[in-house]
């Protein structure tokens, strides 16, 4: 690949509901020509910023480097279009490469077969002009290659994150139905998470949103545990480039001054966290606790951020109807001057709370509808500020 010294377009994938907060993401980054789509964010920058935004973007799943678009009407056409890329600019006849196709049009019907057209026509110019040809590796490949059709449009991107950036890298003990890392970050972010007073995850399961909110408090670029990114095996790979923006992103790391609590039930899920946040390096920051929320009460004299991510049928069997009303009683009564925001796929749940959400925010938990929630429980004047249904 050759080497590109000015900026370029690139597309950052992301979750229903925090486009626009990623578009924030890559505008505090210094992202140029920002804009927003459906589930995803474009803008420009160059090389440095595509390893910082890989690093740094805490709400998104991929980072998709467009090379080249036509419109397209039938295979032949998709034939034709792929075979007259220069391949070999991106990827050597010994290198391995994979293809991830996304259709939505009414003239194709099946993104396995885009794939697999797409990689016929690959290793046909290589064999025209090499004799011989690439292989494919869906696990391990040097280039992955993105194919996006929208109506008639065909899009070919080159792939610089490979797997999914929620794979942090801290995270190698889970639990039942873990929350996705990129999905609590955006949640933490919704919030209006920022680091300036005492945090709270009464049901923190792996660690996963304790963890989020203590890089999001002290400015930690979201990947850096990460094991490797895919513009990694690109051939015009920069590792000193790399290693100055990891540097210069370290040193924008900030101090903080409250404490972060994730706090679980279940003595072994209470291991797992702790060991997850070891792994993060995170263990000056985070205290994982082993406690019932239910039995438990607000430990600081300030003001409180909570943001948890409670059972709702669809991952782990309880009791609705008690287990929500045991939620909304236990902030009434144990936790004035908080803010607790929760997430729930459990529409019908948000009744039995028995509290007003100040604020209901749609977003999907996979493919599931949910709905992240606030309630604010005043310390002192509560009969004024809330009202029970």
């Amino acid at each position: 690949m050759q080497k590109v010294s000015n900026s370029f377009k690139m597309v950052a994938k992301t979750l229903y509901g925090f486009e626009e907060i990623l578009a924030k993401e890559l505008r505090n980054l210094g992202a140029q020509k920002v804009e927003i789509g459906n589930r995803m964010v474009s803008f420009y920058g160059d090389t440095g910023f595509m390893y910082k935004a890989n690093l740094c973007l805490r709400t998104a799943i991929k980072i998709l480097k467009p090379i080249t678009s036509r419109k397209i009407r039938h295979e032949k056409d998709l034939y034709d279009f792929v075979q007259n890329v220069r391949w070999e600019n991106y990827l050597d006849v010994d290198d391995t490469f994979a293809i991830y196709a996304t259709v939505n049009s009414d003239l194709f019907n099946h993104s396995k077969f885009i794939v697999l057209k797409t990689k016929d026509a690959i290793v046909d110019r290589f064999r025209k002009q090499k004799g011989r040809r690439p292989n494919v590796d869906l696990d391990y490949p040097d280039l992955s290659i993105d194919v996006h059709i929208q109506r008639d449009l065909c899009t070919i991107s080159l792939d610089s994150s490979g797997g999914s950036l929620h794979h942090r890298g801290y995270r190698t003990a889970t639990n039942i139905a873990p929350i996705n890392e990129v999905l609590a970050s955006g949640l933490l972010l919704l919030s209006g998470w920022d680091g300036q007073c005492d945090f709270l995850d009464p049901m923190c399961g792996s660690g996963t949103m304790a963890i989020e909110a203590a890089m999001i408090a002290c400015n930690i670029p979201a990947n850096l545990n990460r094991k490797e990114f895919a513009f990694e095996k690109w051939l015009d790979w920069d590792l000193d480039l790399f290693e100055k923006i990891e540097e210069a992103c370290l040193n924008k790391t900030r101090d903080f001054h409250y404490s972060i609590i994730g706090m679980d039930k279940a003595p072994s899920v209470v291991r797992k966290a702790r060991n997850n946040v070891e792994n993060a390096n995170l263990t000056d920051f985070v205290k994982i606790k082993e406690g019932d929320f239910f039995k438990s009460e607000k430990a600081v004299d300030g003001p409180l951020h909570m943001v948890f991510n409670p059972p709702y049928d669809e991952r782990l069997e309880v009791n609705i109807e008690e287990f929500y009303a045991q939620i909304g009683d236990t902030l009434k009564q144990n936790y004035p001057g908080t803010n607790a925001w929760f997430i729930t796929g459990n529409l019908e749940a948000l009744k039995y709370v028995g509290l007003r959400p100040s604020r209901k925010i749609k977003v999907f938990n996979g493919k599931l509808e949910s709905r992240l929630v606030k309630y604010e429980m005043y310390a002192g004047s509560k009969k004024a500020k809330f009202q029970t249904k």
